[in-house]
């Protein structure tokens, strides 16, 4: 079995939808890694520059899965609503158990669409905790 890098994501095999998995040394550094999975699954953000600045606040919920599924439903969200997607994502603990998230965005129109655009975040099959010296989750994205 070839060792996977320290940080990193990638698509796995699924049926209907989309699932993703994402791992990294850190907390925080695995939400950034799922929220480029996110993306990655369905544009191509190859030439797109960086533009608006964005922030949001993820407060502490029942856990750590409820933390990633809603900065992955914003993710989502801003799409839909503001046609933007992030290129850059730098996640920080808030001091109180909730995740600080701040993105370097696109326009949708700046970016190469090359898969199923996702419509939420599924609670089934959910995964995202400590794992062999870091932090690992899986995710399926509805399409």
């Amino acid at each position: 079995m070839q060792r996977r890098p320290g940080r990193g994501h990638r698509r796995l095999p699924h049926t209907a939808d989309v699932r993703i998995e994402a791992w990294a040394p850190t907390r925080q550094e695995c939400v950034a890694e799922a929220v480029a999975a996110l993306v990655d699954t369905f544009v191509d953000p190859a030439g797109a520059r960086p533009g608006a600045r964005r922030e949001f606040h993820a407060p502490a919920g029942d856990g750590d899965a409820d933390l990633l599924v809603g900065v992955l439903d914003e993710v989502i969200f801003r799409m839909e609503t503001a046609g933007e997607l992030p290129l850059h994502t730098a996640v920080a603990d808030d001091g109180a158990g909730g995740l600080r998230v701040r993105w370097r965005t696109a326009d949708t129109d700046a970016v190469e669409l090359v898969g199923a655009v996702p419509k939420a975040v599924s609670l089934h099959g959910l995964r995202f905790g400590p794992d062999g010296g870091g932090w690992s989750c899986a995710v399926t994205l509805d399409v």
